[in-house]
């Protein structure tokens, strides 16, 4: 399997750091029960200890089909292939439009595609990368010969599950479960795979699931589907919670278990392409199994796309002619559920 083309599709408004603190103060000043200088002060010190510097949002009259339609067809014509060449369409991630039917449907019929199986796969930042392993594992039935995979992470619209609930902080212990929403940008990204004799990719995962409370975004009647935690719906029913500094300190064992079990030829490797949840928790990581040269951010730029992270940052990789045919590469990701994967692939 190979990529022949990975093109990201990043909505027109630039939201800075001091948009967001600004946001924060427009909802929340004058209903804040504490210090709320100082609470501003400590979102200050987390994006930038994050690496955190701007995102993309979408702007009036912005619509994800419409991104996501626009880098389809750039990297068809990227890979050189028609839109009848499609065999496979896969969309990920958790921005979505609908439960029913999946959303690579719609996809689909907005794109033009008439020859493409379609399905979804929901692995929230984990989405990505199993819709790669799944790809892999159809090309090898010899069913499917051309796979479009594709995802639409737009969640900042007002009214959602982040925004503006999640700038109304009651008070400054919220940020525990809240801080993470303020470092989520906005993308779309096409992914083209074809099922050519190329060296085999390799994947790794674990899951945690005794780690699930940490990071949802709940469902009216949730109760039912799941144990009691008080960490589920933290935030209120419907909205992102996140415990993100819980996440990256419990999850960092399993991260480097999952590189070790991969097992990579670190000298080989041109570009390690990670999760952007930090710049900072990333390089560090990076920087402890040799690759810390190799890292290709994109979180200061982008802010946490969520699934679109891997896929954004190998787009950019690409258009800046960082790598080229035949050179090696590596996924690392850490997800809510709590999941981790580690994969290796040559361009």
């Amino acid at each position: 399997m190979r990529i022949r083309s990975a093109v990201a599709g990043l909505p027109s408004r630039t939201v800075g750091n001091a948009d967001i603190t600004s946001l924060i103060t427009e909802h929340s000043a004058q209903s804040f029960d504490g210090d709320f200088d100082d609470a501003l002060r400590k979102v200050e010190y987390y994006l930038k200890y994050a690496g955190s510097d701007s995102r993309q949002w979408l702007d009036a009259g912005e619509r994800p089909i419409d991104l996501l339609r626009t880098a389809a067809n750039q990297a068809l014509a990227q890979a050189e292939l028609r839109r009848e060449d499609i065999d496979l369409l896969i969309y990920t991630g958790i921005g979505r439009g609908f439960i029913e039917p999946g959303g690579a449907y719609h996809t689909a019929a907005a794109i033009g595609l008439q020859n493409a199986h379609c399905f979804d796969i929901l692995d929230a930042c984990m989405s990505w990368t199993r819709a790669v392993q799944v790809t892999e594992s159809l090309f090898r039935t010899g069913q499917f010969r051309n796979a479009l995979i594709v995802n639409a992470e737009f969640n900042l619209r007002s009214g959602g599950v982040v925004f503006p609930q999640l700038f109304k902080i009651p008070r400054l212990e919220a940020l525990e479960s809240i801080f993470p929403a303020y470092t989520l940008g906005e993308a779309a990204t096409a992914t083209v795979l074809t099922a050519e004799d190329n060296e085999p990719w390799e994947f790794r995962f674990a899951s945690r699931p005794d780690l699930a409370p940490l990071c949802n975004v709940t469902l009216e009647g949730y109760e039912g589907y799941c144990d009691p935690s008080d960490k589920l719906a933290a935030n209120g029913v419907g909205y992102f919670t996140s415990f993100g500094f819980e996440m990256h300190e419990q999850g960092a064992a399993d991260g480097f278990a999952v590189f070790e079990q991969l097992a990579p030829p670190v000298d080989e490797v041109k570009a390690l392409f990670t999760h952007a949840s930090s710049k900072r928790y990333w390089q560090g990581m990076a920087d402890k199994v040799g690759l810390g040269s190799a890292i290709h951010h994109v979180f200061d730029r982008t802010g946490n796309v969520v699934s679109a992270s891997v896929p954004a940052a190998i787009a950019s990789a690409l258009e800046a002619d960082l790598v080229r045919p035949g050179d090696r590469a590596v996924g690392w990701v850490g997800s809510a559920g709590m999941s981790f994967g580690a994969f290796t692939f040559v361009f």
